[in-house]
């Protein structure tokens, strides 16, 4: 499903929206639900907006479990941390409990570590096999997680997977270090595999400085090492192009 809003305030109201249908779905039917968090700027004011009268009181955060699609390797201070971004905006105000956010362990600094123990963590979690997991939808040696929140940079990254780097090839691991050589630093993400594993995906997208960019990854040839948000196509799930005007200006 793509959809255009005309700004950042209703794209942000439907995501809302969508985020405690799919958390309430998932309750009901699974006692849990399990989200991964996106960084950056863009989801900041729909982490807000959950907070708010309208939508806190709507669903059992004493029921809902946070995951991060990514991270960079910074302390959990830095204003870089996409953790620490969540927590001011997020858990925080509605006091989620530590028990249920797992987050990059950037403390072990290492980055290949860290990764190492973030699969770890989410094996142990939704108790999978120690086999390796398999590229496959609907893998019991994959996670399933119940949302996923993405955003797309204006290189056509998404998490931090960057194109032309190793990581878009991995396809037994659940969680990675990923050198970025632009950035000259390893990002933290999760990889394809789990990514289109989940139930729902919601990409959320604002700005003119993504059109062009946007136009290339929905409309144009596929070129997934150079666009690695065309990537991103569920097994057997939703997937959500949420957008505002500016970004989809170039969009036919």
């Amino acid at each position: 499903m793509i959809k255009v809003f005309p700004n950042l305030n209703y794209l942000n109201q439907f995501a809302a929206e969508k985020f405690i249908e799919i958390g309430t779905e998932a309750i009901e039917e699974l006692g849990k639900f399990t989200v991964a968090l996106a960084g950056g700027s863009t989801p900041k004011s729909l982490y807000q907006l959950l907070t708010t009268d309208e939508f806190c009181s709507q669903i059992d955060w004493r029921k809902v479990f946070f995951f991060f699609g990514d991270e960079r390797n910074v302390s959990l201070n830095d204003e870089e941390s996409n953790f620490r971004m969540a927590n001011e905006n997020l858990l925080k105000p509605l006091q989620i409990q530590p028990e249920n956010v797992f987050r990059w362990k950037t403390e072990l600094e290492a980055a290949d570590k860290i990764a190492t123990d973030y699969e770890e963590t989410i094996k142990e979690f939704f108790d999978l096999d120690e086999n390796p997991p398999a590229y496959a939808g609907g893998s019991d040696r994959l996670p399933r997680l119940d949302l996923i929140l993405l955003g797309m940079g204006d290189d056509g990254h998404t998490a931090s997977l960057f194109p032309f780097t190793e990581a878009l090839n991995e396809r037994l691991k659940i969680a990675v270090a990923n050198p970025v050589e632009k950035l000259n630093a390893k990002r933290l993400t999760l990889t394809f595999p789990v990514i289109n594993n989940a139930r729902n995906i919601i990409f959320l997208v604002k700005g003119a400085d993504k059109a062009e960019t946007l136009r290339e990854v929905l409309q144009q040839e596929i070129q997934p090492n150079k666009f690695p948000a065309q990537t991103i196509k569920p097994t057997n799930g939703n997937l959500f192009w949420l957008i505002d005007k500016e970004a989809a200006q170039l969009l036919e």
